[in-house]
């Protein structure tokens, strides 16, 4: 079984169709672990496009706040700029979609593996580091968990007293206008915190669009997760925040991809 695992679209189109266009044909099911609204100015199209592809869709706290579950006073002043100008532009049926997403950790079908947005412990709280990993790494209810909201690819593995961060190695310089891959393999016997990055708004300082696909063990093989990064029409997303009347900061981070 083959998964394309998205986080954190956050309502970048642009960004969204080519990594649906670079991983067509590679998975049977779609793993979403929310914020799929909030920053970007096409939040209807992203949720019409997304939500009939996606297998299994955890929210995240945009998500939560836009379609006003909850306040957005906790979000920084241009968070929550865009959180309200969200709620004044989703339809109706998205916002009910949006109320209707559960709150994570889920688990697939006949899998091992669990989806949360933020840590599986509470989907608010970020895993940056290791200190931040070690908590839910030991009480996490399956072996492996793929999480967002920190929109930096990689993750964190424990095995016995060995503690490990994943970091995906890719080419620098004018290799990031192209689309690269770096595969990891998820050693049995090993506990797997795994983040996919985010496809709308990367924040690890590379601009492409972030995914990773997650092949399980078969026979004779091990599960691998493979991280990838694809570049998209990033001057169109910035146009078209701009358009919106969004924080001119939300079009300029994209470039910076922090």
């Amino acid at each position: 079984m083959r998964a394309l695992i998205l986080s954190d679209v956050h309502a970048n189109l642009q960004a969204l169709q080519a990594v649906l266009a670079a991983a067509d044909g590679q998975y049977e099911q779609l793993w979403n672990l929310g914020d799929i609204v909030g920053y970007g100015a096409n939040p209807n199209a992203v949720c019409d496009l997304i939500r009939p592809l996606s297998t299994l869709v955890v929210r995240g706290n945009h998500d939560r706040v836009s379609c006003g579950l909850t306040s957005p006073n906790t979000f920084n002043p241009t968070a929550r700029a865009a959180v309200l100008w969200t709620r004044t532009e989703l339809t109706a049926e998205n916002t009910e979609w949006l109320k209707q997403i559960p709150q994570g950790p889920l688990q697939p079908e006949l899998t091992d593996v669990s989806l949360s947005h933020g840590s599986p412990l509470d989907e608010d709280n970020y895993i940056v580091n290791m200190r931040d990993a070690w908590a839910p790494l030991r009480h996490m209810l399956t072996p492996i968990t793929f999480f967002g909201h920190t929109h930096v690819q990689g993750g964190f593995s424990q095995r016995d007293h060995e503690w490990h961060e994943i970091r995906p190695a890719y080419k620098t310089g004018e290799a990031r206008q192209d689309a690269q891959m770096y595969c990891h393999v998820l050693d049995p016997g090993t506990r797997h915190l795994i983040n996919p990055g985010s496809v709308g708004q990367p924040r690890d300082h590379d601009w492409r669009a972030a995914y990773a696909i997650y092949s399980a063990a078969e026979e004779d093989r091990t599960s691998t997760v493979t991280f990838h990064r694809v570049p998209y029409d990033i001057k169109r997303s910035q146009a078209e925040i701009i358009a919106a009347g969004l924080p001119e900061r939300l079009a300029a981070r994209l470039a910076e991809g922090r």
